[in-house]
């Protein structure tokens, strides 16, 4: 019993002793660097999407989540979800299905996207399977990349953007 306390008051005063020699850094003056930072803290980043209108692709932007990565995967399953009320208001579909999503992507070095959907890569459209080249293409790093569509042993692909 007198063992533990004994350690204690040993680390207690380690611990003071360490407080009080700080860590080597000496004092200074006021170092003068210019005024304090100003303006907005968040960065907006947009996201663009290929939805449909009149049966052709069509670019759309919309404002990024703020605070927070957002991740290709993210963004392909948006075209899933559909357009929003404002977008349809403007004539804009999808003819990616709902139950695309979930989708993954893997990526390799070469260029090259594999997009893997929860349905039959064979049921998309020509235009869905272009929505999605297109999106996954806008956003790669590093420019235009060849996509590879498949879900349920088939694929469609490789293919570039026709709009790039």
């Amino acid at each position: 019993m007198r063992t533990g306390l004994a350690r204690r008051v040993l680390a207690a005063g380690l611990i003071t002793l360490v407080a009080v020699t700080g860590c080597g850094v000496r004092p200074s003056d006021v170092i003068r660097v210019g005024p304090p930072p100003s303006g907005p803290v968040a960065l907006t980043t947009t996201i663009t999407l290929y939805l449909v209108k009149d049966g052709r692709l069509s670019a759309v932007t919309r404002p990024g989540p703020r605070g927070r990565p957002l991740f290709m995967v993210d963004t392909l399953a948006l075209l899933a979800a559909g357009p929003t009320a404002v977008e349809q208001a403007r004539g804009l579909t999808t003819d990616v299905p709902p139950e695309a999503a979930p989708l993954s992507v893997n990526a390799d070095p070469a260029g090259h996207l594999v997009v893997a959907l929860s349905i039959p890569a064979a049921e998309l459209s020509a235009l869905a399977v272009e929505q999605i080249v297109c999106t996954a293409t806008t956003t790669a790093p590093g420019g235009p990349v060849q996509v590879t569509v498949i879900g349920a042993g088939q694929s469609v692909g490789p293919r570039n953007c026709p709009e790039s």
